[in-house]
């Protein structure tokens, strides 16, 4: 049947349930091994289960079913029940699959599955945003030393994101939900710590959800101020100037996620086609023009001056930082796996190939761009600290020329902006469906007409809109929430990933898309390391010496935001929150 198809359900339970599904049920003993001959029985007889309950409730269940002895030991191996008990909508039959699979992990159909792998990998590429992500931060890595910190930081981070992408693509595929890391800790883990464990990395997860947005979008009006100083050398723009600009990047991403929901994956197919044109023209008129010179093959690719940051041998660490960024958002489109059809293959095989055709597609954006680099020192002074509109004007030779170059670039991060965005809500209407932040009853409703969840979306910016308002007062204080977004993704990353590792893998060695036990291990501890110099690498500054105005603040924020959580677990959560629904995966 059609997705979203609607039916009216039989009369009685035993028309309305596959006789094969009612012949498994009664097959099940009652001390049946979820992992042994009768697990797919199991997982079978849960499935229609959840789907039964919602229907007609338990009441009518029982009595229909008063002779099936493994009832109720059905029921007790479904843990929380809490959202299958609403019997407003009617049936929907969402194809012969997905619905099974959601109703085992413990929750509705609720968001149409309109996306495809490739749309799902389009939106992955679009919400990196390979121009931007590596292109937006890149005055770190000139400070990190310029060329080699560039082009071999580029080739090192390959091998550490893609540790990090399939090992979360290996438990993104055991349990594919929109509620990502915070719902994968809680499987994970033990039943004495999973509840509070799961809140505490659902906080992190949501604080990188938001932050990482925020560094988005306001890493735009950045680049739209440092372009306009193209044309206008001595403009710098006031902080209400950049704010409003901000404000309106967040509008017109608000409206496109609430009202364009059905054309969004023809959105990101857009982006990856206009991503990859853009990085060719890029490739060709930074070589052709070279208005500025160009380097010889060994400066190209190895040129290092350590002279600027003030870290002596450390510096090239610091030219790490783009390419980390680039790659830092890779596990957000986990958050979709409810909106696309056979998620336990598709969301891992999208969060995998991500990194590799990022990565290749990036060796045709930096190496012309080392090429032809501007003298170092000259790049630090470029307006507005944003180097790639100056080193785009300079290799031009014209502000036109740059500014072509530009609103390619622009246009890219737009297009990231909505990707990134409709990412963030998902997440926050995942975590808000498990009753972990306030008014969740508000941010957990799906619109029924516009198929999206607008009241998580209009939290998400609004957020943003407030966090913003902190660049009037500290722009260093703002700065930290960039470096944030990446430390809470990593955190949140690391969390399920040691869970998995600790208990050997025995989730993961049981998905659908998985690694080899000595493959996916030493993955594991590669991308466990990984994030951990990660988190201490966002914490550090740029430059040395350091002072109010170029401290970075992260970790003070990053902290502030959880003392946050932890009062709010103190005062409500720690009686609400139960934790979602505890599943055996798929």
């Amino acid at each position: 049947m059609p997705a979203g198809h609607r039916r009216t359900p039989p009369d009685t339970l035993r028309h309305r349930l596959p006789a094969y599904a009612m012949r498994e049920w009664r097959k099940i003993p009652t001390n049946a091994n979820p992992f042994g001959t009768h697990g797919q029985a199991l997982r079978l007889a849960r499935a229609s289960l959840m789907v039964t309950l919602d229907e007609i409730g338990y009441g009518a269940l029982r009595s229909d079913f008063a002779d099936c002895p493994t009832l109720d030991y059905i029921m007790a191996t479904m843990g929380n029940e809490k959202i299958m008990y609403s019997s407003k909508k009617p049936f929907v039959d969402d194809g012969p699959d997905e619905l099974g699979t959601l109703a085992v992990l413990g929750y509705k159909q609720e968001l149409k599955r309109n996306r495809s792998l490739f749309t799902l990998l389009f939106q992955s590429l679009a919400i990196a945003a390979l121009p931007f992500g590596e292109g937006g931060p890149l005055l770190s890595a000139v400070y990190g030393g310029g060329q080699l910190s560039i082009f071999v930081g580029w080739i090192i981070i390959l091998f550490l994101a893609s540790s990090v992408a399939v090992s979360l693509a290996e438990i993104a595929s055991r349990y594919p939900t929109s509620a990502g890391p915070y719902y994968w800790s809680y499987q994970l883990a033990t039943a004495r710590n999973r509840t509070v464990l799961s809140f505490i990395n659902g906080w992190v997860w949501l604080i990188g959800n938001w932050t990482i947005t925020l560094s988005v979008n306001f890493g735009l009006a950045s680049l739209i101020t440092a372009t306009a100083a193209m044309y206008h050398p001595d403009f710098a723009a006031e902080p209400w100037q950049l704010l409003l600009i901000f404000y309106a990047i967040l509008m017109v991403s608000f409206v496109i996620c609430t009202f364009g929901n059905r054309f969004l994956p023809m959105v990101d197919t857009l982006c990856a086609g206009w991503t990859a044109i853009s990085i060719f023209i890029i490739l060709i008129a930074l070589s052709v023009k070279a208005a500025a010179g160009r380097h010889s093959a060994s400066y190209t690719l190895g040129h290092y001056d350590k002279s600027l940051s003030g870290w002596g041998g450390f510096t090239f660490f610091i030219g790490l930082l783009p390419a980390a960024y680039t790659f830092s958002a890779i596990g957000m489109i986990s958050a979709m796996a409810e909106e696309v059809h056979d998620p336990t293959v598709k969301v891992p095989q999208a969060i995998a190939l991500s990194v590799p055709v990022l990565w290749f597609f990036g060796l045709f954006f930096v190496i012309p761009i080392c090429a032809t680099l501007p003298p170092l020192a000259d790049i630090t002074e470029a307006p507005g600290a944003q180097a790639l509109p100056y080193i785009f004007h300079t290799a031009m030779g014209t502000p036109g020329g740059g500014l072509g170059l530009m609103f390619l670039v622009l246009a890219i991060t737009m297009f990231c902006s909505i990707s990134i965005t409709v990412a963030a809500s998902r997440t926050t209407w995942a975590f808000a469906r498990d009753d972990a932040i306030p008014l969740s009853r508000v941010w957990s409703k799906v619109n029924p007409s516009l198929g999206v969840p607008v009241w998580a979306l209009l939290l998400v910016t609004v957020v943003q809109m407030l966090l913003g308002l902190i660049n009037l007062g500290s722009t260093s204080a703002f700065t930290a929430f960039i470096s944030v977004g990446v430390q809470a993704l990593q955190v949140s990353y690391g969390i399920p990933i040691a869970l998995s590792l600790f208990y050997r893998r025995v989730e993961v060695s049981q998905a659908r898309w998985k690694l080899p036990t000595m493959i996916g291990t030493t993955a594991n501890v590669i991308a466990l390391c990984w994030i951990a110099f990660e988190v201490v690498l966002f914490s550090m500054p740029t430059v040395l010496p350091v002072d109010k105005i170029t401290m970075n603040y992260a970790s003070v924020v990053l902290m502030g935001f959880m003392t946050i959580a932890a009062v709010w677990y103190l005062i409500y959560a720690r009686k609400a929150y139960k934790g979602p629904p505890a599943t055996d995966g798929l």
